[in-house]
């Protein structure tokens, strides 16, 4: 193998594969990235056998070829290199010469038979999904991912296709995030996925704001094809919950108030919460919110925000920091905020979207 390579853009390729490299593997060929020449250009492969991506760049291939190299210091040497084109090649015994007219490497690496070979995806449908409609879901859904390994099914988000509506779910018992989008799709495909939460993050990585993703589903594998970047995924298997019956019907008692200023407030209050004494008050009045925290040894704080109210008054806590995670990723810049009582979940609800968070005791 022998190719030709443009500098920056060989660190952002190994940047976009190595992120699922872990160094803790018990097969040394896992901290490996696989390369391989294809017409016109590369293919680089990263896999811990859960999770496996390819990228591809354009090079100048002179002879084809495929190795395996450590990933982190071959990403170690092309950062540190003096020129911005670099000559890679292979000699015998998988010994790789990374040079220039003034600078050489060469480092020992692995034959591409010993790589994990990907799953393959023959004679599958295929789903198109706009690649800013999935960042846009993910970004209203991943944070509420448990990472309770003991609820093995809420370690991912729920993917579901059914009547050309794409719908994701995530919960950890304690909030749950909806988001579902019309898909522009003429396909009759029915879904049902659970997807990691590692997944999750590549994903949300490497999705852009334009053009066209691919998403294939094989036997407890999904692929991702985003155009350049692939992401393969072993499934969770197991039942995700029933979250239907979960997702409470439109409540009239609404607290209409700025979400940004809320934001801030909340932000604010969080300042004093410790690990004991979580809870944020939230006190509502006609057309008023007051936000309070009281820390036994750490202090006090109280707000009050304008807010259009005219149901009953009431008190209520919740986790500031489940709050935060949605109010931060909204872009509505007015938010109703459904409460019943002090005892129920407060809702937030807007078009192809619910957040349940359940309150807290307030010590």
């Amino acid at each position: 193998m022998k190719f030709k390579v443009e500098k920056n853009s060989l660190v952002a390729a190994i940047q976009t594969v190595q992120n699922i490299i872990t160094s803790k593997s018990a097969l040394p060929i896992l901290s490996n990235i696989l390369i391989e020449t294809q017409q016109g250009g590369i293919r680089l492969t990263a896999t811990d056998l859960d999770i496996g991506i390819t990228c591809v760049i354009p090079v100048d291939i002179q002879e084809p070829g495929a190795i395996t190299i450590p990933a982190k210091r071959f990403s170690d040497i092309v950062k540190e290199f003096p020129v911005d084109i670099i000559n890679i090649s292979t000699k015998k015994n998988n010994l790789v010469v990374v040079d220039s007219e003034l600078c050489q490497f060469k480092i020992m690496g692995l034959a591409k038979e010993e790589f994990p070979k990907l799953p393959e995806f023959k004679d599958k449908k295929v789903v198109k999904v706009e690649q800013i409609t999935l960042k846009e879901m993910l970004a209203l859904t991943s944070f509420a991912v448990s990472f309770d390994e003991t609820r093995y099914v809420l370690n991912g988000i729920l993917f579901k296709i059914n009547k050309g509506v794409l719908t994701l779910v995530s919960t950890d018992g304690k909030r749950l995030a909806f988001a579902e989008r019309k898909l522009e799709t003429g396909l009759d495909v029915d879904l049902n996925m659970i997807v990691p939460i590692k997944t999750i993050h590549e994903l949300n990585r490497n999705l852009k704001e334009g053009g066209e993703l691919s998403l294939v589903v094989g036997s407890n594998q999904a692929l991702f094809d985003l155009g350049g970047v692939v992401v393969i995924s072993r499934l969770i298997e197991g039942e995700f919950p029933d979250y239907k019956q979960v997702i409470p019907s439109a409540s009239e008692n609404k607290v209409k108030i700025g979400r940004n200023q809320l934001l801030l407030a909340v932000k604010r209050a969080a300042l004093l919460a410790t690990a004991d004494y979580q809870a944020v008050k939230l006190e509502v009045f006609k057309n008023k919110l007051v936000i309070s925290k009281s820390t036994p040894d750490v202090g006090e704080f109280h707000e009050e925000l304008a807010a259009e109210y005219q149901g009953r008054e009431m008190i209520i806590g919740f986790n500031p920091v489940y709050l935060i995670d949605i109010l931060k990723n909204l872009n509505e810049e007015v938010i109703n905020l459904e409460l019943t009582d002090g005892e129920k979940p407060g809702v937030i609800r807007i078009s192809g979207y619910v957040y349940i968070v359940l309150p807290m005791r307030i010590n």
